[in-house]
């Protein structure tokens, strides 16, 4: 049963959902986004709002920031908001916030999330927030973007980088900073790196 939007913006306070700690390469603040951390089930969209316009907004309202974005174990029918819910949340982040972000390190996208940001991140992400995107595909090359030190990674993701680094796969091809040469890319004009099917595990 969903919380209320007191109850459910204190629940998610306690989830370590959203967090803001560290800095990045460049000396930008960090807000890390856990996204199995979601309860899509129980919180609604303007719970989240909420919370955002209460604890977050107001942190980022004053410097440059980046987003890290941990996709690892993020399943549709139990952390993923939804199409709306995410427009929504991009329509509520105020202009000065909007403007103070500069890159969002999307860690970890298989190959669903690539082609859903690829058929509706433009639609969802507006104000020239898609094309602040980034994928990460595995966590060493984060370290080019955040050091270790700077940012807390939950065991979960690591033990889901590993295991990618185990079972090569069509889903996993790195981005075009860092290609594999089993991995055939295909061009595109999305902010995003959409990666052929003939990659070959």
């Amino acid at each position: 049963m969903p919380l209320d939007i007191d109850q459910a913006v204190e629940h998610i306070q306690h989830l370590n959902l959203f967090e803001i700690r560290g800095r990045d390469n460049d000396q930008r603040k960090i807000l890390r986004i856990v996204g199995k951390y979601f309860p899509a089930k129980v919180v609604s969209v303007e719970s989240v709002k909420k919370y955002l316009e209460k604890y977050i907004f107001p942190e980022l309202e004053e410097e440059p920031f980046s987003i890290v974005y941990f996709n690892a174990r993020v399943e549709k029918k139990e952390n993923f908001p939804g199409i709306s819910a995410l427009k929504s949340i991009n329509d509520a982040i105020p202009v000065n916030v909007r403007n103070n972000l500069q890159a969002v390190y999307f860690v970890h996208p298989g190959l669903h999330s690539r082609l859903f940001l690829a058929t509706f991140g433009r639609f969802i992400f507006t104000g020239g927030l898609y094309g602040k995107f980034k994928y990460i595909s595995w966590l060493t090359y984060l370290r080019q973007h955040v050091r270790r030190n700077q940012i807390e990674i939950p065991e979960f993701v690591q033990d889901h980088d590993r295991h990618l680094e185990l079972r090569p796969t069509i889903e996993y091809c790195l981005e075009i900073e860092h290609p594999r040469p089993r991995c055939s890319l295909i061009q595109s004009d999305s902010a995003f790196d959409v990666y052929s099917m003939r990659c070959i595990a």
